[in-house]
């Protein structure tokens, strides 16, 4: 794509892009170039580096479980900061911009506090400034219910906001900013032979982001590949070309493996001993929905005597809540009783090869039993195959995944 023929893009500065005010001042010269070659801009921006941390330690400091709203309330102040330093860096390079933070516009979500999702973005206003010449610098991140009280939209949030506003201004693209230059065939502090990905398809993007992957969120992803908003990520610190998300391309399609990546922060809690009768093992996930923990991979496994052990993987800051609701039912069925393994980790496979090609699976199979690595659970889809192992050995599979699928070399 050439990026020169854009008439409208909406840029998405991260944290560490914005986390001093030299950063934000060589931001805003970043945005003064970018200006003379696209007719209107619109830059979505993050708090800066640590405030959001800063913001939820001070939280806490007032209670162990504050409430989420006022939570929200605080946790936007940090992107309050960032828009107005940037639109201040911009007026003295002699470039017209106005900040707008989620009300203003308004971003409208639904009610859930700090996980909100966007229903609507009310361009109007957004429209004027930018007819006006102006750069719009909005707050990414936060949103406003219809009664009228500020939400945030969670982890990734201001990728979200991005997309959000590229969708509903049908802007050529989006451009992420982030600390690194693009997605990788796997985290290059791992392995030094790590490839940029010039393109990589939404379809791809979503697992690798669900996965464990840190550059995008799933759910911006998601979003993008629903309103077929095509993502340039690209590194704020210099101007080496990024990767490409968008849908997927011939092109794509002749690489059996796009990525290995990996997830820490994830518990392995078995029942065992379950009575082998319908209707058992729902009995263990209700609760768990219903108290909105994410349950990830499940294996059951059926003993000889009628009774199965069923396993599967929770996010570490839930563990406490899902073994005492998992302990209540497993009570309540006559299971033998509860096991929790908080040493793992889970290392994946991505490509869209797979379709096509049999023999993926048992390939990473072997390649990790020849480095003594047990599988414990194993989950896979079209496109991608999951394993969860030890995690000691999680940098080692990466570095012998990524070697075996031959995923290094020069950018493709």
């Amino acid at each position: 794509m050439n990026l020169n023929k854009a008439k409208l893009i909406v840029q998405k500065y991260g944290g560490t892009s914005v986390g001093s005010v030299e950063r934000i001042k060589e931001v805003a010269r970043r945005i003064e170039l970018r200006k003379q070659e696209v007719d209107r801009i619109v830059v979505v921006v993050s708090a800066m580096a640590g405030e959001t941390d800063r913001l939820i330690s001070l939280a806490r400091e007032m209670g162990d479980t504050p409430p989420l709203r006022e939570q929200d309330v605080l946790l936007s102040s940090g992107e309050q900061v960032s828009v107005a330093l940037l639109s201040m860096a911009l007026t003295e390079r002699g470039i017209k911009a106005r900040s707008f933070l989620s009300f203003q516009l308004p971003i409208v979500t639904d009610e859930r506090h700090a996980a909100a999702i966007i229903k609507d973005i009310r361009v109007e206003g957004l429209l004027h400034s930018l007819q006006e010449g102006e750069v719009a610098v909005v707050a990414g991140f936060q949103g406003l219910t219809p009664s009228g009280s500020i939400t945030t939209l969670g982890r990734g949030g201001s990728d979200t906001t991005a997309v959000a506003f590229a969708a509903a201004l049908d802007a050529d693209y989006c451009e992420i900013y982030t600390d690194v230059e693009g997605i990788y065939t796997c985290d290059p502090q791992i392995h030094s032979f790590a490839r940029k990905l010039k393109k990589i398809s939404y379809e791809g993007m979503m697992e690798l982001a669900g996965l464990g992957a840190k550059v995008l969120h799933n759910r911006c992803v998601e979003l993008a590949r629903k309103y077929n908003v095509k993502i340039l990520v690209r590194s704020s610190f210099n101007n080496n070309e990024g990767t490409w998300v968008c849908e997927e391309e011939e092109d794509m399609e002749g690489a059996l493996i796009s990525g290995v990546t990996y997830k820490r922060g994830e518990v392995k809690i078995s029942v065992l001993g379950v009575p082998d009768k319908p209707g058992v093992a729902s009995l263990i996930f209700i609760p768990l929905a219903e108290m909105g923990i994410n349950v990830d991979m499940i294996i059951q496994n059926i003993g000889r005597n009628k009774a199965a052990d069923v396993t599967f993987t929770v996010p570490e800051e839930e563990l406490e809540k899902a073994l005492q609701a998992v302990q209540q039912v497993a009570a309540e069925i006559g299971a033998e009783g509860v096991d929790c393994d908080r040493n793992i980790a889970k290392v994946s496979i991505v490509g869209g090869g797979m379709r096509s090609n049999p023999g993926v699976a048992s390939r990473m199979f072997q390649v990790l039993a020849r480095e003594g690595i047990n599988i414990l659970m194993i989950s896979t889809s079209e496109i991608k195959i999951s394993c969860i192992i030890d995690v000691r050995y999680t940098e080692l599979a990466v570095r012998i995944l990524h070697d075996a699928f031959e995923l290094g070399g020069n950018s493709v």
